[in-house]
């Protein structure tokens, strides 16, 4: 058994958020790795903006306010640069993050990086080369998020749903260009056809209220579209969005250059839904593209790609079948192993 501390300085969280309701994916990472970590034996204690220590599944989380064990077999900085110094005994250093990383090509960041030498831990291949080759650090690793068992698990269907498309990504991630082409290109040509938005500044914590104002806009425009068969639903739960996934079509979501590793898509995939995305940022990865969904070239291709997983069963029936056989062998006992193999 190995003592492992991790570390975050980011929205306020513990190991009984991601039971209460929708979270953000890096938030989601911190719980679901802490856990698996805890399940294969090993003591696991999380310090961030936590409101008071709580032990919870096997995890023990402490106020990051309270300070910070002077070592540890394993102690994992998660996405800050004031992180990296912790646990200065520590045997071995990792540095987690979750957005590109030309954020940490800043002075506060690179005599850090030089300093500590940690092991830095990217979640895929894009991610990984949004980092320079000159830049420091201790090692690269890649280590995709793993997948909860609840969307693992769902049943696969023996006939396709009705045509529900559905997008469960932040607004600001290209919602408004999903709602243009939704209104102008899709729904016209299949007017039964519903697009569900999961979506909100809730997923996000203090950091979705501060951005609530430009998010709202794009929602009110959606409400605004309910003529052509868009439906406003909040943000839920995963056991929740884990049955509205499988009772959906098709998930529908162009990508952002911004995001690493898009659990929003991978989610979907493991429950057997297939998604129409295009190249952008990372989401291509998760797609295995005319097997389990579409990698769109272009709007025009996005929009036929949906159209036809819409209204064609059995273009439906063999890309789920696909999604259940493909895509649901990564979880995070999986990826726990992984970061299991880099304690010293």
């Amino acid at each position: 058994m190995a003592s492992i501390v991790m570390a975050d300085d980011g929205m306020r969280f513990d190991g009984g958020s991601l039971d209460a309701g929708p979270l953000g994916g890096a938030e989601t990472a911190v719980v679901s790795l802490a856990e698996a970590l805890a399940r294969r034996g090993h003591q696991v204690q999380v310090c961030n903006k936590c409101d008071a220590p709580v032990r919870h599944r096997g995890v023990n989380w402490t106020p990051l306010a309270a300070g910070t064990p002077e070592t540890a077999d394993l102690y994992i900085a998660n996405r800050g640069d004031k992180l990296l110094p912790l646990v200065p005994q520590a045997r071995r250093r990792l540095f987690w993050i979750h957005n590109p990383a030309t954020y940490l090509l800043k002075w506060r960041y690179l005599w850090k990086l030089w300093r500590w030498r940690p092991v830095i831990v990217f979640s895929g291949t894009y991610h990984a080369r949004t980092y320079p080759r000159w830049a420091p650090d201790g090692g690269r690793v890649i280590v995709p998020y793993g997948i909860a068992d609840i969307f693992r698990a769902v049943e696969p269907a023996d006939e396709p749903p009705p045509p529900r498309a559905v997008f469960t990504s932040n607004p600001l991630r290209s919602l408004d260009w999903l709602l243009k082409l939704w209104a102008e290109r899709i729904h016209p040509r299949l007017p039964e056809a519903e697009l569900h938005l999961f979506s909100g500044p809730q997923t996000y914590g203090e950091y979705g209220a501060a951005k609530a104002d430009k998010m709202q806009p794009v929602l009110q425009r959606a409400r605004s579209l309910a003529d052509r068969g868009i439906v406003v639903r909040a943000p839920v739960g995963k056991s929740v969005l884990a049955e509205e996934l499988r009772a959906a079509r098709v998930l529908l979501y162009r990508g952002d250059a911004g995001e690493t590793f898009c659990l929003a898509v991978g989610e979907a995939q493991a429950a057997g839904l297939p998604c129409v995305v295009e190249d952008i940022g990372c989401v291509a990865e998760r797609v295995i593209d005319g097997e389990t969904g579409v990698v769109a070239v272009d709007d025009e291709a996005f929009a036929e790609a949906a159209l036809r997983l819409l209204s064609d069963n059995r273009l439906w029936l063999r890309q789920h079948a696909a999604a259940c056989d493909r895509q649901r062998g990564w979880g995070w006992d999986e990826a726990a192993a992984a970061f299991e193999r880099l304690l010293p």
